[in-house]
């Protein structure tokens, strides 16, 4: 059992007795792993605020092949989350992120693409940026990265392109926008406006046009709703942060 090594983001840490917990870590290299890091409590431990929850560590441990927990012998801060100490509403999205992160990806699942999205927005919610922009990008390339993304542009049962403008139906349990003629037979459809369609888009894409495309506020709630609940349908329930960051709880 040999040692392996990664920059990971801790998202959960739990109680294991009065010296060690059991972390669960978000690494580069290895995707979501879940660790016993023994003595991680104790004065002078190798691993000091490397186990703080939000902070990106460089870590070390031996990597077991059961189902077993892994084993984290050292965690080594490279940058501590400290929006919080500013502000309780970047706290709680820095939170949301590592919600999402423990709830929607697989153990030993590698998405190195994914760990850079969550350090990149951790760091800017770190530096007080816009907490609604932020966010909706996040849970955007999430879904991308995940192969969860809504379609947003064509049909999802026929293929056709939706319109430019106006309303338009979209699935939940389609998996995205409907046409007028396909929308019958299908459960839990909305009626979307094209341009929350059109803004999603623009926020799911792999370019860096989202950093200069607002929210407007005609369209925040309905797309913040949508976003919503095809997230809860996703995780199979509400994600507990929801209640406590304002810009989710609608």
């Amino acid at each position: 059992m040999s040692a392996e090594k990664s920059l990971a983001i801790v998202i959960r840490t739990v109680d294991f007795s009065e010296t060690s917990c059991i972390a669960t870590l978000f690494t580069e290299d290895f995707g979501k792993i879940t660790a016993l890091a023994k003595g991680c409590k104790r004065p002078k431990s190798p691993f000091e605020s490397g186990l703080d929850l939000l902070t990106v560590s460089r870590i070390v441990f031996l990597h077991k092949k059961s189902d077993s927990l892994d084993l984290l012998t050292e965690a080594k801060v490279e940058r501590r989350f400290r929006g919080g100490q500013k502000s309780v509403e970047h706290l709680y999205a820095g939170y949301y992120v590592a919600e999402l992160l423990t709830e929607m990806t697989d153990r030993s699942d590698p998405h190195p693409e994914l760990f850079h999205l969550a350090d990149e927005i951790l760091s800017q919610l770190n530096d007080l940026g816009e907490v609604d922009r932020l966010v909706l990008r996040f849970e955007m390339m999430l879904l991308r990265h995940l192969g969860q993304l809504p379609e947003l542009t064509h049909c999802v049962e026929t293929g056709e392109p939706i319109s430019a403008e106006g309303r338009t139906p979209f699935g939940l349990l389609a998996g995205g926008v409907l046409s007028r003629r396909a929308r019958n037979g299908h459960r839990h459809v909305i009626d979307v406006a094209v341009a929350s369609l059109q803004l999603l888009s623009i926020y799911a894409a792999e370019d860096e046009r989202w950093k200069s495309t607002e929210i407007p506020a005609r369209l925040a709630m309905e797309i913040r709703a949508l976003v919503n609940r095809y997230l809860s349908h996703s995780l199979g329930k509400t994600p507990r942060l929801r209640e406590f960051l304002r810009i989710l709880s609608i």
